[in-house]
């Protein structure tokens, strides 16, 4: 009988580790996406740099897609040499957890100023975005692949 006890507590407690290292992936996740967010209104090419893999991939529209983190970071200091970057919605839909990967999907808005003068504009879209883990990272993860569905006005 304790056998059983003691192999029915191993079982739980196991269990119970699962779902808090599940719960804290969760949190890492959201904490990296406000990373990524921050250094982009901070316009910081070399932390938005660091939080990309070298072998990312980016469909940021049709006919835009980035591949390598070199890519990625000059389409990145162009549009940030002209354009002021501010988040102004970021809602996560669903992030799926896999091992040392996680998918994000997330709907988001962002509000571009440009540099020189003129009006602002806002840009929204869907995002599924998948980080693996990234000892190179100050976060621990980072961006491998990202795809954009802009939002269009029906």
């Amino acid at each position: 009988m304790r056998t059983i006890i003691s192999i029915l507590l191993s079982i739980f407690l196991v269990s119970c580790e699962a779902e808090l290292n599940e719960a804290d992936i969760r949190t890492e996740i959201l904490a990296h996406g406000e990373t990524i967010r921050n250094t982009f209104a901070d316009a910081d090419v070399e932390a938005i740099k660091a939080l990309h893999h070298p072998k990312v991939t980016k469909a940021l529209g049709y006919n835009n897609l980035q591949k390598g983190r070199e890519e990625v970071i000059e389409g990145v200091s162009q549009t940030l040499e002209n354009f002021r970057l501010k988040f102004i919605e970021n809602e996560v839909e669903s992030i799926y957890l896999n091992g040392e990967v996680a998918i994000e999907q997330s709907r988001f808005a962002i509000q571009g100023t440009p540099k020189e003068g003129g009006d602002s504009f806002i840009f929204k879209g869907r995002t599924m975005v998948t980080y693996i883990r990234y000892e190179e990272s100050p976060t621990g993860w980072a961006t491998i692949r990202e795809i954009i569905q802009p939002f269009e006005e029906p």
